[in-house]
């Protein structure tokens, strides 16, 4: 599962540039920054790799392994 706090995002887009399997991709709605933050899209394909988290500058992305 793959939570992201959209207010601390701010669209710089790393997490869906270096995701491996291209779970992520840009929000259509804007964050109160005025940012896109991404959404997770493709889920399901997620490996959990925490990749997208442990890029994150604002750390604004948690990868959850149930």
């Amino acid at each position: 599962m793959i939570e992201i706090d959209e207010e601390y995002c701010k669209g710089c887009s790393i997490c869906i540039d270096f995701c491996p399997l291209e779970v992520l991709e840009i929000s259509d709605k804007i964050n109160r920054k005025g940012y896109y933050p991404p959404v997770p899209t493709y889920e399901e394909k997620c490996i959990g790799c925490r990749f997208c988290e442990l890029l994150c500058p604002e750390f604004s992305i948690m990868v959850i392994n149930e």
